[in-house]
């Protein structure tokens, strides 16, 4: 899932691999997980330091294809599961120590261009933004949902200010015909009344719905937190962003778990020390300007990185409750 660069020939590029590894620090050995396989970048890095072993996991199955390659390379230090980060705990694999997990939440060229997975405004056809493991499509969404509720959708998810203009709009043209991604593109275009000419009017919608279709809330929280109890001490946990929610996310989880009121008082019963995580480096590493030159699509890329202080697996966190509101939006799905 980690973003690309467009040259003659589909180069991948794994977005701030050297920050990554660096943080990570796969030349000591250990076992990794990527939580975001996608088309192997992190990987495959990580695998060429000897004494490395990788578990990867993505929802995605066509991403099977090249963790397929790689299980050939590396047929005893690379496993590849098809699952969601709400599933990592479940992961099927022998008691190592868990050295470090990577989360990149970007999407590769390769699935954005993919014309039946629907992510990009620049196709025709059916809205869909299934990333795989889902139970419905944005077809369904745009097509059955009511106005209020898309429109809490583009507002929180894709932080359209526009939200209930569109919404309106979109459920009126619904009356006469079914919305297609074509139909969506041009209901936005003709409702926006501010036009900005570096991003397309339809960017905020369409990442509102695939965030919504593929439950990226619930999903990022509950991986964050099955990843920090699967962590061992001195384990790093290293998440790349690309969008402000993403990162409000992010940044939450590890600032109020190395905080000292993170710990309830509450609960006697759980010996841990007074913070869960250390942070090393409070701002967000961002690519560097070669990066950029070289790979335009990181330019919206936060690296946050925290280490886990003792190996302890109960903990106390309130980010379900801070982002509840989210979440609850996230359930208008369940009438689908």
């Amino acid at each position: 899932m980690e973003a690309t660069i467009v040259t003659d020939k589909i180069k991948h590029y794994p977005v701030l691999l050297n920050e990554i590894i660096s943080v990570i620090t796969p030349q000591h050995g250990g076992t990794f997980i990527d939580c975001t396989f996608g088309q192997g970048g992190y990987t495959k890095k990580i695998l060429s330091y000897k004494d490395t072993n990788v578990i990867a996991l993505d929802r995605d199955i066509e991403c099977e294809k090249e963790a397929d390659k790689i299980l050939h390379k590396f047929p005893n230090r690379f496993i590849f599961k098809n699952k969601k980060f709400s599933q990592l705990e479940n992961l099927k694999t022998k008691k190592e120590n868990i050295n470090g997990i990577i989360f990149d939440l970007g999407y590769s060229y390769t699935q954005i261009k993919d014309p039946k997975k629907g992510l990009s405004f620049n196709f025709l056809g059916d809205l869909n933004m299934k990333m795989g493991i889902n139970d419905f499509s944005a077809k369904e969404v745009i097509n059955k949902l009511e106005v209020g509720e898309l429109e809490k959708i583009f507002k929180f998810f894709g932080e359209e200010k526009e939200a209930k203009k569109i919404a309106v709009e979109i459920v009126k043209k619904r009356l006469s015909k079914e919305i297609s991604t074509e139909n969506l593109v041009e209901i936005i275009e003709k409702t926006k009344r501010k036009k900005n000419f570096k991003v397309n009017s339809a960017t905020k919608v369409f990442q509102a719905l695939r965030i919504f279709v593929n439950n990226e809330i619930s999903e990022l929280i509950n991986g964050l937190i099955s990843a920090t109890r699967i962590l061992k001490k001195d384990g790093v946990l290293a998440v790349v962003t690309f969008h402000s929610l993403e990162d409000k996310i992010v940044k939450y989880f590890f600032k109020s778990l190395s905080e000292n009121k993170s710990i309830s008082r509450y609960m006697p019963k759980v010996d841990q020390p007074r913070t869960l995580f250390r942070i090393d480096k409070k701002k967000p590493i961002i690519p560097s300007l070669k990066e950029l030159k070289e790979n335009p699509p990181s330019r919206s890329a936060k690296l946050r990185y925290v280490i886990k202080k003792d190996d302890f697996y109960k903990f106390e966190t309130d980010i379900l409750k801070k982002f509840k509101y989210l979440i609850e939006i996230e359930n208008f799905g369940k009438k689908l």
